[in-house]
């Protein structure tokens, strides 16, 4: 009996022995290429020479602060801001994101950086390479135009499948940019929780993400152009050249697919929504629409792409600074909420000692990322024990603040990210309270003390959101019931997760027993 036996554990040893040298060999085999010689270049100010810094400059003269911001709440004011200071832009364009899909809204905007670069402004494009399915081509022929740079952030050196680079590249690859920011002539920058997308802008019969960005002139722009520096010339952003393989020809496809997917009907009906916006008559009139108030950029320190910063100069210690001691009362608004035990017994306090804590997420039937919600539900009974309402969105509402769009989708979820204190102060930004968000992804945003933007942000909260939302809250047995709508007089309670099955709670509770949460 023993012979087997041991014939089986040698046997085992000799395969795990094979299976590390061969993900040690594939480690050094996709190493990432050295970066000797790579360009050196800086955000350039904004100045007279360009119509934006000339606006902005006029501008900044007549007010009591140096920065100005005008919250984008809709998909269609967030594409007709991007577009709008694209086709405005003279100088130079830096843009950052996580994810940029190949759809219609994608293409169209690289089709715009294209015509950009064809006016002579310079561009440099800084994405995550976990988000760009299917652009390697478009990128690399962009990359080739005399004024444009692209570099990709942690990339993948497998190139497909390029999941497989998780198994012998894992610590690296785990941490992701989330940033997100477009700025233009170093005068005007637009930041929040948007990425390039169809589902960001409200476009297609597929589910729209209710999201949050702010557009800023300024001081605060000038601060977006020095953090995006940061990143440009960090040891995670590698010169596309490096990675991707030439593209013969890809420019031409780029703007063949983007001609293919904006004829049809919809999307002309979609672009004429864009430009009849109430955002493109208001950046007609100038800086009389900005709010001009104080504002801080707030930004992971890029060396955390490598896991090379402290824990205190994460931009997660600057947002429980900014939560540390309110007056009256603390909104969240996070698509992924898995708040941890000190969070959870912060808010709590918070609540017990007279503050309004009030935290709108996705429900189940809402999120995009069920295991994310498996981990939320483990804090959900302290948080409501402890005095804190809780708001979770509804998938079939619809999103509140879009006017309908003829071949739009009436399916909503949540995907904005902000935080706001006493009413007075607001981050709007990339950063979900989350495990992701605090440790392994780089985020950004900005802290805006204004009790108007505040107020426009949190409308929804105060008064759309509430009726499209459920209600999660304690019954007389301590059992968790949910109102619909979420209010004080719901029309129906709902008993279990609404809008589940029991096979997607079985499901949800298996995901909950992973030891994973410090991956969320």
């Amino acid at each position: 009996m023993k012979r087997p036996r041991r014939k089986v554990l040698t046997t085992t040893l000799i395969l795990l022995c094979i299976c590390a040298a061969a993900i040690f060999a594939a480690h050094l085999a996709f190493r990432p290429p050295d970066m000797t010689g790579r360009s050196v270049s800086a955000a350039i100010p904004a100045s007279d020479r360009t119509t934006l810094g000339r606006a902005v400059t006029a501008a900044a003269g007549n007010v009591p602060h140096d920065s100005g911001v005008m919250p984008l709440l809709t998909g269609l004011d967030a594409l007709g801001a991007r577009i709008a200071v694209i086709r405005a832009a003279e100088e130079t364009l830096d843009l950052q994101y996580y994810i940029w899909q190949r759809d219609a809204t994608g293409l169209t905007l690289l089709t715009e950086l294209h015509a950009a670069a064809d006016r002579g402004v310079r561009i440099r494009l800084l994405l995550d390479d976990n988000g760009i399915a299917g652009l390697d081509a478009d990128l690399a022929a962009l990359n080739t135009l005399p004024t444009v740079e692209v570099r990709l952030f942690n990339p993948f050196i497998l190139r497909r499948p390029k999941s497989l680079g998780f198994a012998f590249d894992f610590l690296r690859l785990n941490r992701r940019m989330h940033n997100k920011s477009l700025t233009a002539d170093g005068a005007v920058t637009i930041l929040g929780g948007r990425n390039i997308g169809d589902i960001y802008f409200s476009f297609g019969a597929g589910p729209h993400y209710l999201d949050t960005d702010v557009l800023a002139v300024g001081a605060v722009a000038a601060d977006a152009g020095a953090d995006f520096d940061g990143y440009w010339a960090s040891g995670s952003a590698y010169p596309a050249e490096l990675i991707l393989p030439d593209a013969p020809g890809g420019l031409e496809r780029t703007q063949a697919d983007a001609d293919r997917l904006t004829e049809s009907d919809d999307w002309l009906a979609h672009r004429a929504a864009v430009r009849s916006a109430p955002l493109m008559d208001k950046l007609a009139q100038g800086a009389a629409v900005l709010e001009w108030a104080p504002v801080t950029l707030m930004s992971d320190d890029p060396a955390k792409g490598l896991g090379k910063v402290r824990t205190r100069d994460l931009l997660y210690a600057q947002l429980m600074r900014l939560m540390a001691s309110p007056d009256r009362s603390v909104d969240i608004v996070s698509a992924y909420f898995v708040p941890g035990r000190r969070l959870t017994e912060r808010l709590a306090r918070l609540a017990g000692e007279g503050r309004r804590v009030r935290v709108l997420t996705n429900s189940q039937e809402a999120t995009d990322v069920l295991v994310v919600h498996s981990a939320y539900v483990k804090y959900r009974p302290a948080l409501l024990r402890g005095g804190v309402a809780l708001f979770e969105m509804r998938a079939t509402a619809g999103t509140p603040r879009e006017p309908r769009v003829p071949g739009a989708s009436t399916r909503a979820s949540l995907h904005s990210k902000t935080v706001t204190v006493d009413g007075e102060r607001i981050f709007i930004g990339s950063f979900n309270l989350d495990p992701r968000s605090v440790m392994l992804n780089t985020e950004m945003g900005v802290m805006i003390e204004s009790r108007r933007v505040a107020a426009q942000v949190n409308e929804g909260l105060d008064r759309v959101l509430p009726t499209l939302s459920y209600g999660p809250v304690l019954d007389d047995r301590g059992r968790i019931v949910w109102h619909q709508p979420a209010g004080d007089d719901p029309v129906t309670i709902h008993r279990t997760e609404p809008g589940t099955n029991l096979a997607q709670r079985v499901f949800l509770w298996l995901l909950g027993r992973l030891p994973i949460e410090w991956l969320l």
